[in-house]
């Protein structure tokens, strides 16, 4: 049999993941609060019973959704034990903010709209934003720079300033001389 008689299957997405990828985008674009469970159920063909069954209440849709995220992002991370870990990993993140779908950070859309740090989105946004900052400093460490938790708190600022000037100005964001304001960061740093 040739290869080209060789049909890719896909299965089909549960029920619980097509809720998780029609919500996510939707609450990316028009808020948690803009958008509701019966918008999800409807354009997630399933049965209120079958979204209530995964997710008790929309709070624990919001989280799901931060979580499903943050492994989203993290399976499409650079190598973290590259040579230049943390230069590629801003790389990264910098190409990601100057597409025209982004819209900022997700996280700090979350605390934005839920400002109450006990409010379980909050805190779940709240907690990938620590990771992130572990990563950094991981990623300094290894990349070799002085003073990696300075270096790894700086860029991780850099990096919020550059997701909320994307959400602010959209595919305009004044982005041209982020690559080279991260450089000069890290390298000063080397």
């Amino acid at each position: 049999m040739s290869s080209e008689n060789i049909q890719t299957v896909e299965k089909p997405l549960s029920a619980r993941d097509r809720i998780l990828s029609v919500a996510g985008p939707l609450f990316y674009r028009d808020g948690y609060r803009g958008i509701g469970v019966d918008r999800v159920i409807a354009e997630a063909g399933v049965a209120k019973a079958t979204f209530y069954k995964h997710f008790p209440a929309k709070d624990d849709l919001i989280v799901a959704w931060i979580n499903h995220a943050e492994a989203q992002s993290l399976a499409n991370f650079p190598d973290d034990q590259g040579p230049m870990p943390l230069t590629a990993y801003t790389d990264a993140m910098i190409a990601i903010a100057q597409q025209p779908y982004c819209l900022g950070c997700t996280y700090q859309g979350t605390a934005a709209e839920f400002v109450d740090p006990t409010h379980p989105a909050h805190a779940a946004a709240m907690a990938v934003k620590q990771r992130v900052l572990q990563d950094l400093l991981h990623r300094a460490q290894h990349q070799g720079v002085r003073n990696p938790a300075r270096v790894a708190d700086q860029v991780f600022l850099l990096l919020e300033g550059i997701w909320a000037s994307v959400r602010m100005f959209g595919p305009k964001a004044p982005l041209d001389h982020a690559r080279d304001a991260m450089r000069r960061l890290i390298n000063g740093a080397v």
